[in-house]
């Protein structure tokens, strides 16, 4: 199959204003996500997608294509949709890499593009990592706290999801064996069809009461593959905040960086 990776990226975040360029260990945040879908996919095989021009200036700097999308465009999954639009026909899907990713391993966007190789009939991927106890317990505390953030899944035996929640699922009652918990990583893939198909359905009871827009696939009766991923030991955060940038600085300084340049010159290994 063609595949691409598209990195939507937005400068006018409301509360990180300018944060594709923010520098993260002294390597601005968007060039960092590049180097790390190039690391994988090659040069040819990465887009970034904006509708800003100063970002657009940044990419021709880093010598990446850039594709120009509409700033009516109000989410990351319609800005993917909108530059797939501008590909050539023969690319029949795309992984959404989140431009704040910056802590996500090649080996992850590696498994989600090779379960997209290997199952040509389901149309829509998504990673996800299973939990240590520890992690669980601190993801319950801060739930408990009044913390939207972490998403967790559950997913039947053909790695189907079965649903999505910022609550911690399953619950467990007394007694009861533990169950593996399951983080969901905000990274997607999509064939064509199925994107298409999710951009024009509306947002159902589900997604708009647990803000997340994977549940209208599910609403819908749209399969989304869960593909098990291990991070090695490795800390995982979004960037949505100045506080969020210092935190993933604080994880990069204690576990190294994920590859030895950001030049988008690195190949990850096979």
């Amino acid at each position: 199959m063609s595949l691409r990776l598209v990195i939507p990226a937005r400068y006018g975040s409301t509360r990180f204003p300018g944060k594709p360029l923010a520098p993260v260990a002294g390597v601005p945040l968007l060039q960092r996500v590049w180097a790390l879908g190039t690391s994988v996919a090659g040069r040819e095989g990465v887009a970034v997608t904006t509708d800003d021009e100063r970002i657009a200036d940044f990419c021709r700097r880093l010598g990446t294509v850039c594709i120009m999308t509409s700033p009516a465009i109000t989410n990351g999954t319609e800005r993917v949709h909108a530059a797939l639009q501008k590909m050539p026909a023969d690319v029949d899907g795309v992984i959404n890499l989140q431009g704040d990713a910056v802590l996500t391993p090649p080996w992850v966007i590696r498994a989600v593009m090779q379960a997209m190789e290997d199952d040509p009939e389901t149309g829509i991927f998504t990673p996800a990592v299973r939990m240590d106890a520890a992690g669980v317990e601190a993801l319950r505390r801060a739930k408990a706290a009044g913390e939207a953030g972490g998403t967790t899944v559950v997913f039947d035996h053909h790695h189907n999801a079965l649903y999505f929640s910022k609550n911690v699922i399953p619950y467990v009652r007394e007694g009861v064996p533990e169950t593996p918990v399951f983080r969901h990583i905000g990274l997607y893939g999509y064939r064509r069809a199925a994107l298409e198909k999710l951009v024009a359905t509306e947002e159902g009871p589900l997604e708009k009461a647990e803000k997340l827009e994977q549940l209208r696939a599910l609403e819908n009766g749209m399969r989304i593959r869960v593909v098990e991923v291990d991070y090695r030991g490795r800390s995982h955060t979004g960037i949505d905040s100045e506080s969020d940038r210092l935190r993933a600085e604080k994880y990069i300084a204690g576990e190294g960086e994920l590859l030895p340049t950001y030049d988008g010159s690195y190949k990850y290994p096979s």
